[in-house]
This record gives C-alpha cells, structure tokens and sequence, in this order.
C-alpha cells in the first residue's frame, strides 16, 4: 500500500480517474482523513522512493474506511501510473499554493 496526504491523494484519484483506461484500484483512507493509502502491486515498496508517501507491504484496513473499495475492483493500482500520478498532484498543489 503506497500512503500519501489525503490532498495529493484526492488530486492523484482524480487524475487517475480521467485517464483513458480505468487505472486506480481500491483506495483506503485513514480515521482521521490525513492519508490515503493506494493498494498496489506485491512487491512494489521494495523500490518505492518517492518523496512525501510511504510504501508497506500491507493495508490498515481497521482503521478508517475505503475511498474506492475492492468490492469489484478486480485490479490495483500500477505503481508506475500512481508514480506520475502524485508528481503531477504535487506540482498541481504546489502551483495552487503559490497562487494563494
């Protein structure tokens, strides 16, 4: 499970979600709505480096609840997507930010 804060999170959802093909899997969120967790690939936090999110090897699924649940959701996220998927969040809030 790759977690993020839930801003970067909620923007990388929506960019995964107006992607051509169909590419986030099921989505956790913390009790106290400050992470999302992104379920990925076994494997995946091995080389998972990406600054500001966390990578382990499994779910908190008893505390908090799902954003997007597994019911149905026959896949996980793809780590390479998810990847550019926070950089561009990233770069989305940080414009945002400065804006403000």
């Amino acid at each position: 499970m790759v977690t993020v804060p839930t801003r970067q999170g909620l923007e990388a959802v929506d960019i995964l979600r107006r992607t051509a093909a169909p590419a986030v899997g099921p989505v956790l969120h913390d009790g106290t709505c400050d992470t999302l967790g992104f379920l990925v690939p076994p494997g995946t936090a091995d080389g998972w480096d990406v600054p500001g999110s966390a990578c382990t090897e499994t779910p908190r699924p008893d505390s908090g609840g799902w954003l997007l649940p597994p019911e149905g959701a026959e896949r996980v996220t793809d780590p390479a997507v998810l990847r550019e998927a926070l950089g561009e969040a990233a770069r989305l809030i940080e414009a945002v930010d400065r804006c403000s």
